[in-house]
């Protein structure tokens, strides 16, 4: 089994690179598809409804929070043009350096991101720093460097976290950990991983089209409900979690 590389030996330009190098390919010739679809949907609709001044961070082209009322800042810029086509209000940038004012946030949301991120203190901090005290702060991350495979290397993600880990960087950050959920799912199969990666290493254009065309719709249809639970919960077998904060007033 791969082994996770060491966040510390690669930089920032590099770690941009690989993460523009597959994501901006996806998302120049995936649809958009509408928050409503996702089963992260009925736990955040409510949440979104009682924040009137609204982040999501790194969306690409699966935004979680309505579309409408809702800022959307990413680094693809196929992404940030989709967005804006679809009414959004969506500037490019990155996590590490947000282009907003203190406390400019009731709720903040960064799913997929911090794994992908060399300086994941600096991220947490800049996710903190716009969020108004007593915000609540949505993010999602895998578990487990142990169950680490040759996917997380080619999808950009330079760490998978130990729950114990997450929960003490949040803390350090402000951010009071009130509720997690049981998300995401990866093939378990490594033939399927490897099949995968070799079609994104020598097929690219070929393995977005049956992701966008096949396997994210089948995915979407085969999504299972999600449940809150008080704190960290039980995460052996988990392979990403939910975590629902809030900013520490």
């Amino acid at each position: 089994m791969p082994s996770p590389p060491a966040a510390e030996l690669r930089s920032n330009a590099e770690l941009i690179r690989r993460n523009r190098g597959f994501y901006e390919p996806l998302w120049a010739r995936a649809n958009l598809v509408d928050p409503a679809r996702f089963n992260t949907w009925p736990l955040l609709q409510t949440l979104a409804q009682q924040a009137p001044r609204r982040l999501e961070v790194a969306p690409g082209l699966r935004p979680r929070l309505p579309l409408h009322g809702t800022c959307f800042v990413d680094l693809s810029h196929a992404a940030v043009r989709r967005l804006q086509a679809h009414g959004a209000v969506a500037v490019h940038g990155m996590i590490g350096a947000l282009p907003w004012r203190d406390a400019s946030f009731d709720l903040v949301c960064a799913l997929d991101i911090l794994e992908h991120v060399a300086d994941d203190h600096g991220a947490l901090a800049e996710l903190a720093r716009v969020a108004a005290p007593g915000a609540r702060v949505l993010l999602s991350v895998p578990l487990h460097p142990q169950a680490w495979t040759a996917f997380d290397e080619c999808v950009g993600h330079c760490r998978r976290y130990e729950p114990a880990q997450i929960a003490a960087l949040l803390a350090d950050h402000g951010l009071l950990l009130e509720h997690s959920a049981v998300y995401g799912m990866q093939p378990g199969s490594p033939r399927l991983l490897a099949l995968a990666q070799w079609f994104l290493d020598h097929q690219r254009e070929r393995a977005m089209w049956w992701y966008n065309r096949v396997f994210m719709p089948l995915g979407l249809h085969f999504q299972k409900p999600l449940r809150w639970r008080e704190g960290l919960g039980d995460t052996e077998g988990v392979d990403e979690i939910l975590l629902r904060c809030r900013r520490a007033s």
